[in-house]
């Protein structure tokens, strides 16, 4: 993540010369660093609660009795119930968030949604404290949302208060400040899970988002003054549902295209996610210890991600544009699930899920979100919205459920379909490449 200054000769005097000629970028840079550091200290906790085999602590009395009167063990779908939950709040609270984008300014809502975000960390810490039925759903569930209000609407904000020239000087700056805090967080999971227990984690990331709170309200006055800006030259919102960018994405081969190859980069990940979980369900009695094990994978990913950014990600991109950075990860995950369907070992599990999740932050997140600068505004804004969420929580649900169809027939099975779905990933990302080759070139340099 950097941008056009980052990696030239003197950065350290392009950093100075960016803060100088925008005050904000210290306060947006500590911002995200605490935002995406809090975020991945709850993350392991999140999937170490999806791989549990404490039906108790994952599910509330009630489900587990209306289950148990049908004759069904709850605790066999876990990660299947959860992911519907997460996919079904999710549709209810899209519209919820849209209400309040159009009503008020992110300035405006944003301190209050972290101010609820901190007191639910405090209840959760409660929860984990004594031991309430039920707590792992309501948590799973409570980090999407998460994700949705706090992390996703974090670059929205940005918009808000750097105006477009500042923020080509500064997104990269901010980016690669959201990257270390997002190689930290992990760490100190587990550094700390061990001596604190799970219990008290949300506390250290409640710390995070309490200073969080205090760069929102340190950054509303410049984005007071944008929001000034654009209203003396009449930039009205765009209007419009979910239906027009579904319709969208049906005329335009380049958003079919990125629909296709979110739908199935979401499939290889949910079922290497599941396959790991009855691994670590396996293998890890305790809530610390799985949690450590998911630290250190995330710890992994995030190293990873640092690394190919630094040294790959910016020369591909400049040197051969999107195509590379698309179809590379596309062939790995090929290659990776045909390796894992001859031999699913355990390790070799772990080692394809980091290098899934790394390439996608690194390689293939950067060309998607560099694809939608050279698409008009109307597709920028509701197509992605559609692609970023419907797409993505659907293909989530969808693939959870054919994991679980999958395997009973063990672990090889589940992996030959991967290589069915990896393929169609790389297929997905090759209509991208073919697609994004007939657009007209705007020039410039993209921001990555």
């Amino acid at each position: 993540m950097t941008d056009v200054d980052a990696d030239a000769p003197h950065g350290r005097g392009q950093f100075r010369r960016a803060l100088r000629e925008s005050p904000p970028l210290w306060w947006a840079l500590l911002y995200f660093f605490c935002l995406l550091c809090g975020y991945y200290v709850l993350r392991p906790v999140r999937d170490a609660m999806g791989a549990s085999t404490d039906a108790v602590a994952i599910f509330p009395g009630f489900m587990l009795d209306w289950a148990a009167s049908r004759g069904i063990a709850l605790g066999e779908f876990t990660l299947q119930v959860l992911f519907t939950g997460t996919f079904f709040v999710m549709l209810v609270l899209q519209p919820l968030y849209g209400a309040l984008v159009s009503r008020f300014p992110r300035r405006v809502f944003l301190p209050v949604v972290y101010l609820i975000f901190i007191a639910c960390l405090m209840a959760f810490r409660w929860a984990f404290d004594s031991a309430l039925p039920g707590r792992g759903a309501l948590f799973f569930i409570w980090i999407a949302v998460f994700n949705l209000f706090a992390v996703s609407v974090f670059w929205s904000f940005m918009a808000d208060v750097f105006d477009d020239a500042h923020a080509k000087r500064c997104y990269g700056y901010i980016g690669a400040g959201g990257t270390i805090g997002a190689f930290l967080g992990p760490l100190i999971t587990t550094l700390l899970v061990g001596r604190i227990g799970v219990g008290n984690l949300p506390l250290i990331s409640a710390g995070f988002l309490a200073v969080c709170l205090l760069c929102i309200l340190k950054l509303r006055a410049w984005a007071r003054r944008n929001e000034a800006r654009r209203a003396a030259q009449d930039e009205r919102a765009i209007g419009g549902s979910v239906w027009a960018g579904l319709k969208l994405i049906v005329r335009d081969p380049l958003l079919r295209g990125l629909a296709l190859l979110m739908f199935f980069g979401v499939g290889v990940g949910t079922l290497l996610y599941n396959e790991q979980a009855a691994i670590v369900r396996a293998s890890y009695a305790t809530a610390e210890a799985a949690t450590r094990y998911y630290s250190t994978i995330d710890w992994a990913v995030n190293g990873l991600t640092i690394l190919v950014q630094l040294l790959l990600t910016r020369w591909l991109l400049r040197r051969f544009g999107v195509a590379p950075l698309l179809l590379l990860p596309a062939c790995a995950i090929l290659v990776g699930f045909s390796l894992l369907a001859a031999s699913p070992y355990p390790l070799l599990v772990a080692v394809v899920q980091v290098a899934t999740r790394a390439s996608e932050f690194s390689l293939s997140k950067p060309a998607r979100e560099t694809l939608y600068t050279r698409v008009d505004r109307e597709s920028r804004y509701k197509a992605k919205a559609v692609i970023d969420t419907a797409v993505y929580r659907g293909g989530d649900v969808t693939f959870v459920w054919v994991h679980k169809a999958l395997a009973a027939l063990g672990s090889q099975v589940v992996f030959l379909a991967g290589v069915g779905i990896a393929a169609g990933m790389l297929a997905g990302a090759w209509r991208v490449v073919r697609a994004e080759r007939r657009l007209p070139d705007r020039g410039g340099e993209p921001v990555v």
